[in-house]
């Protein structure tokens, strides 16, 4: 049985895999984010708040009236990146109910991060389910972005910060776009090692 007090969550799509192999090795229950950042308007890799699964919006109040986002640009993005949830949740919740996370340590991982702008935002909705110990742990990242990360996580785990980062997809061998099948595949693989969720995929 996998340790309930440990929970490990990818960013899909290529965060599930990365999430699925640590998993196993710590033997976590595994899981994925939904969550959406809300960009800037103009810059929509600069990321002023999220949106979790529920619904819920954290915003950094300070960055969004310093790029003069108002109530009405924040709540139309706000709808726009619900609408993309919950599309997610159709295509991945059919497999894999929601983990709980309050009091859990939780393990937020991608394949990389190259803005930040996307692990940024998946951090500030698992906060917001008030984790015991929430980490971020990544195979790569660009200096700047993994320095982003530190005030955001109680931990930040990082194998390489390489001094020359152009994208992810330098740092593999293989880097083939994920699929949501995949993804559905590596959710029902944990469920049926583990047995702790129900559901099928249809």
């Amino acid at each position: 049985m996998p340790d309930k007090n440990l929970v490990v969550l990818g960013i899909p799509r290529g965060g599930v895999v990365v999430a699925g192999q640590v998993s196993r090795q710590l033997n976590a229950q595994l899981d994925v984010v939904l969550s959406r950042k809300i960009g800037a308007a103009g810059n929509p890799e600069l990321a002023i708040g999220s949106v979790g699964e529920d619904g819920k919006l954290f915003l950094n109040e300070d960055l969004a009236s310093r790029v003069g986002a108002d109530k009405v640009y924040i709540e139309t993005e706000r709808f726009r990146q619900l609408e993309e949830i919950r599309s997610r949740i159709q295509r991945f919740r059919q497999t894999k109910e929601k983990v709980p996370l309050k009091d859990k340590i939780v393990i937020v991982t991608d394949d990389g991060v190259a803005t930040g702008a996307t692990m940024q935002a998946a951090l500030w909705a698992v906060r917001q389910e008030k984790p015991k110990e929430l980490i971020a742990a990544i195979p790569v990242g660009a200096k700047e972005s993994v320095e982003l990360l530190v005030d955001h996580a109680d931990k930040v785990i990082v194998l390489r910060v390489p001094d020359y980062f152009a994208a992810i997809s330098q740092f593999y061998l293989h880097f083939e776009q994920t699929s949501d099948s995949e993804v559905l595949q590596i959710l029902k693989e944990s469920v049926d090692i583990k047995g702790s969720s129900k559901g099928s995929i249809k």
